[in-house]
């Protein structure tokens, strides 16, 4: 097959002798991009600075050019030790551009829908090995809106200073230079089109994966609950042994600051913009291997490789269904007429309870 040694290639020669001026996945993505030069769209959205070397700000579409078909966005390494987020998305975009060769039925999806990736939000952080971005901030928490309610000291967000961790920014400054990029990248790809989802990779705490959907600030429910719940109850008929609890992040912990909460706030109101936190439950790798622990990387990745195949291959299938269910999405929006019968059974099971 042709395409294969291109790829080699381009992961040879994307690659820099440097290593302190770059990462790992920084070097993958440049590969991907390079290799898939005649699928995608590439923009360097911003340019992110740090003590040493800069870099791009990536974002890669690939699909429909038509501004009406549906999207999907893949978006990773907001957190810079989060790195199995980015990892699990070049996953998916490596086996693209090569099932792009000979999978005619991906070639046919793909010319009436749209996937939109920006795999590494912060490669400052990613670099540096912190969570924050250079200057300190927690991008996850970043926009400028509040929450509605009390939040878990610190993690919830705090302005106080960026020697700790959790720091949204200081009060009235403009976002991050990454929040900034991510939400025009939403904005211009995403939330623009009449029926959109997105997907953002995460890691933490917890031996449980989970997906997470607006909203953060408030346990009040979001508008497309019977979207939602559609989209639910489709995942666990397409996928019945999964194991990912799928509930507002509210259910969890009040937060300040989401960026996913300031893009759905945001959308058009004409429009559906269905945005996911997927959070790998970093506590399943600790388990099997508690030396994990004294890792800063060890605690939200896993580190041995067979574990990091099998986790890329666990959730692979998850991505690939939601780039199907965008595709599919005009035979399973519910209509007006059965949107407040689901309104009623999503509220039902998803109904409020007091944040931590």
């Amino acid at each position: 097959m042709d395409f294969l040694p291109p790829l080699a290639d381009a992961y040879r020669f994307a690659r820099t002798p440097d290593a302190a001026a770059t990462f790992a996945e920084h070097e993958d993505l440049k590969a991907i991009l390079l290799a898939g030069g005649a699928h995608f769209e590439v923009h360097t959205v911003a340019e992110v600075h740090t003590a040493g070397p800069s870099f791009s700000l990536f974002s890669a579409a690939i699909g429909s050019r038509d501004p009406q078909a549906p999207a999907i966005g893949f978006f990773g390494g907001i957190h810079g030790l989060e790195r199995i987020g980015t990892q699990l998305i070049l996953h998916y975009m490596r086996a693209l551009l090569f099932r792009l060769e000979w999978d005619t039925l991906l070639q046919q999806q793909l010319q009436k829908i749209r996937l939109v990736f920006m795999p590494i939000v912060n490669p400052g952080g990613m670099w540096a090995h912190k969570r924050a971005n250079p200057r300190g901030v927690d991008l996850m928490r970043n926009a400028p809106q509040r929450a509605e309610g009390r939040v878990p000291f610190l993690a919830g967000g705090q302005t106080l200073t960026p020697l700790l961790p959790w720091y949204c920014g200081r009060a009235g400054q403009a976002m991050e230079t990454e929040s900034a990029a991510l939400l025009q990248v939403v904005r211009e790809q995403l939330a623009c089109r009449p029926f959109s989802l997105a997907l953002d990779c995460h890691s933490g705490y917890g031996f449980t994966d989970s997906l997470w959907f607006p909203y953060a600030r408030t346990r009040r429910l979001m508008a497309h609950l019977p979207e939602m719940f559609t989209l639910k109850a489709m995942l666990e008929q397409s996928m019945p042994h999964h194991d990912y609890s799928f509930e507002p992040q509210s259910n969890q912990y009040l937060l300040h600051g989401d960026l996913w909460d300031h893009a759905y706030d945001h959308t058009p109101e004409d429009h559906v913009f269905l945005p996911m936190t997927l959070e790998l439950g970093s506590w399943l790798w600790i388990r099997k291997n508690p030396r994990q622990l004294f890792s800063r990387h060890g605690i939200f990745n896993p580190i041995k490789a067979h574990r990091i195949k099998r986790v890329l291959r666990r959730h692979a299938d998850l991505l690939d269904f939601l780039a199907r269910a965008a595709f599919a999405a005009p035979g399973w929006l519910p209509l007006a007429a059965r949107r407040d019968q689901l309104q009623q059974l999503a509220t039902a099971h998803w109904r409020p309870r007091r944040a931590l």
